[in-house]
């Protein structure tokens, strides 16, 4: 029975490098998928394009395919990737470079766009799912719309025998899902199928989640050799059915307590996990360990898809102002409390413009609000962070952290600020049909 070997290359833009590289010089793959989108992170993209039109794609693109595409040409291993953010057309012609550059000839690169539905959003009349308010209640300070774009346009790439296929917004598992549309040629409304590759998607997305990464609890969920932990890939039988593993020899582990816990990540109901080309269904998921580092995955399912794409809607929220301060020895908690009460009366009595703001004392009340100590802690660091409209008034939050050098409780030290553009994102819907995906290839 053919078998699809993916493996997982970065489940975020700051993924490390190494263990990508391990997999595909050692794990046997066909596709090496790299996830590196979230939801503020294409909006700041779309940014970085309104300053710079060559820029807007993920920063490290270049450098993840200087380190596994000697490896994937020499292993025939298929690169698909979403790091092509706000600009994918850009990230193709870097990618391109890089190709080039490497001495690589007749490499097929595929840039897949259509996703960057802002003027669409802009002239429609569209309802913001959070609020049930119209999208134009944002005015002009809406700077992106991406639609999540279902399998098609990747599939397309892979039909014309692209090497590298390099998306925007897709959404996360359709990574995954695409390429064994494409080798098992499954029907378009064969659900259960679809459904089972979106499990696949699922599990693989997030790369080390379902390794070991975020599950570690010493004494209560040990992982061996954390510090090189490899990357999950995937074994894919035609029925939707796989194995989800890592290459021998590398650390972390796979088991099915690692993929039940990915399986449960940010899914709201296991029943209707809703995605541009099905409904997925995980209810009826089943694991079984079947050797060191190998869980049986199965019992997927899926239904009709709602004819809808999630639209990821993003605005400047205003800027957000932040100092830091730390003190030490006894009465350091107290000494922390009364520089809190100190900025906030002053920001009161003399300050700028404050939507929200937010201070505590890292190390007793951030995580925990309302926390008590057990014991006087030997060391606090203050943070107090305030929302603003204007940069002008966030840049005054760290300013009046700082003053408490010479004007604040005794010993002091170590103070940062800082002041920052607030992206928001919120979410709308528009009918699929209304967003239509284009391939350009490219060839170096």
């Amino acid at each position: 029975m053919k078998t699809i070997r993916i493996g997982s290359g970065a489940g975020f833009a700051g993924d490390r490098i190494e263990p990508a590289v391990e997999l595909v010089e050692k794990g046997g793959l066909d596709y090496l998928s790299f996830e590196c989108l979230a939801e503020r992170t294409i909006a700041l993209s779309q940014q970085e394009k309104m300053r710079d039109p060559s820029a807007g794609y993920d920063r490290m693109l270049e450098r993840r395919l200087k380190a596994v595409l000697p490896a994937a040409r020499a292993n025939g291993t298929k690169i698909i990737t979403n790091m092509g953010a706000a600009n994918p057309k850009a990230a193709a012609e870097a990618a391109r470079r890089v190709a080039r550059g490497m001495g690589m000839k007749g490499l097929r690169i595929a840039a897949v766009t259509g996703d960057d539905i802002l003027d669409l959003i802009l002239a429609g009349d569209y309802t913001l799912d959070e609020s049930g308010r119209p999208v134009s209640d944002l005015g002009n300070k809406i700077v992106s719309a991406n639609a999540y774009t279902g399998l098609d346009g990747i599939v397309d790439a892979l039909a014309k025998d692209a090497d590298i296929v390099i998306t925007g917004r897709a959404a996360d598992p359709v990574l995954f899902l695409a390429p064994l549309v494409h080798e098992f040629d499954w029907a378009r409304d064969d659900w259960s199928a679809l459904g089972r590759g979106t499990l696949v998607g699922h599990l693989l997305e997030c790369a080390a989640q379902v390794t070991g990464g975020y599950f570690a609890d010493p004494g209560m969920k040990d992982v061996p050799d954390m510090l090189h932990i490899g990357y999950p890939l995937a074994e894919v039988q035609a029925d939707g059915s796989a194995i989800v593993t890592k290459v021998d020899g590398s650390g972390g582990i796979v088991s099915t307590a690692t993929c039940t816990e990915q399986l449960l990540y940010e899914v709201h109901d296991p029943s209707a996990y809703f995605q541009p080309d099905v409904i997925a269904d995980f209810s009826g998921v089943t694991f079984h360990q079947e050797g060191p580092d190998r869980v049986a995955v199965d019992g997927a399912d899926g239904r009709a898809r709602t004819g809808l794409l999630k639209v990821s809607v993003g605005y400047v929220d205003g800027w957000i102002g932040e100092g830091q301060i730390s003190y030490a020895g006894p009465g350091a908690e107290e000494r922390g409390r009364l520089a809190l009460q100190l900025v906030e009366q002053r920001l009161a009595e003399l300050g700028p413009s404050v939507v929200e703001s937010r201070g505590e004392l890292i190390g007793v009340n951030s995580v925990l609000p309302g926390a008590v100590s057990q014991a006087p802690p030997r060391e606090v660091r203050m943070r107090f962070a305030a929302r603003c409209e204007t940069k002008d008034d966030a840049i005054r939050i760290g300013e009046e952290v700082e003053s408490l050098y010479l004007n604040g409780p005794y010993g002091g030290g170590g103070v940062t600020k800082q002041a920052r553009e607030v992206v928001g994102i919120a979410s709308t819907f528009v009918p699929e049909d209304l967003v239509s995906q284009t391939v350009t290839i490219l060839e170096s």
